[in-house]
């Protein structure tokens, strides 16, 4: 949970599955065996991620995930757990096949202001992600559009920088930005499935590469936000 306040970033790999139970139980008892838990799981081995994805009137960060553009970028809030004290504004982009993601901190005030619309505090912020969130939703119409949550098993391994992430009981508040109220209905929308997701920097270590196998499995597009977007 890396925050980046400038441009400074590196590119990653970013593989994923759909996986069922079955293949989810063994994973994790596998996973368990090898590798460390992320520092930010709780006490049963997970936490709760709950994001806010922006899109245009067109839907075009939604059109351009389905369409397998080369180049595409995305805006989400985000926060952990049920109490959204910590909370990040981030831009995922997609470059040709990998992944580059910038974060900045966000106060709760900052967050509730961006979702009544009151947005001129950003433009002087001093945050450059802030000052572009900013002319997007004025110059393109950005705006918030689907609540996106789902509990997180996640394990590290140092050489390669590898990040093994587990997401269950995918949900979402069908249509209501309302994503900073954890008590606010949130309806499932993959019953049975878990996204096994593999990040890592330049290369995949021979033992991360076995452990997360599965047969008769290929990486394949599976995006949560579209996901949730067909419940609108």
């Amino acid at each position: 949970m890396t925050t980046n306040n400038n441009n400074s970033t590196k590119l990653r790999h970013e593989l994923k599955h759909r996986i069922n139970l079955r293949e989810d139980l063994v994973l994790s008892q596998r996973l368990r065996k090898l590798f460390e838990r992320d520092s930010h799981c709780g006490t049963d081995g997970s936490y709760r991620v709950t994001s806010l994805y922006f899109d245009t009137p067109y839907d075009d960060a939604l059109r351009d995930k389905l369409s397998g553009i080369s180049r595409r970028e995305k805006f989400r809030i985000r926060y952990y757990g049920d109490n959204p004290t910590f909370i990040k504004l981030e831009k995922k982009s997609k470059i040709n096949g990998l992944s580059e993601k910038l974060s900045v901190v966000l106060r709760p005030d900052e967050a509730e202001r961006i979702l009544s619309g009151d947005i001129s505090f950003m433009l002087d912020s001093g945050k450059h992600l802030l000052e572009e969130l900013y002319s997007k939703m004025n110059g393109e119409g950005l705006a918030p559009k689907t609540v996106v949550s789902y509990s997180r098993e996640a394990f590290v391994y140092a050489p390669g920088n590898v990040r093994i992430t587990l997401d269950r009981d995918v949900r979402t508040s069908l249509g209501s930005t309302d994503f900073l109220n954890p008590d606010v209905f949130r309806m499932p929308v993959m019953d049975g499935i878990t996204v096994l997701e593999v990040k890592y920097d330049r290369f995949l270590p021979e033992i991360a590469a076995m452990a997360v196998q599965v047969p008769g499995r290929r990486a394949s597009a599976c995006s949560k936000y579209a996901l949730c977007r067909r419940f609108d």
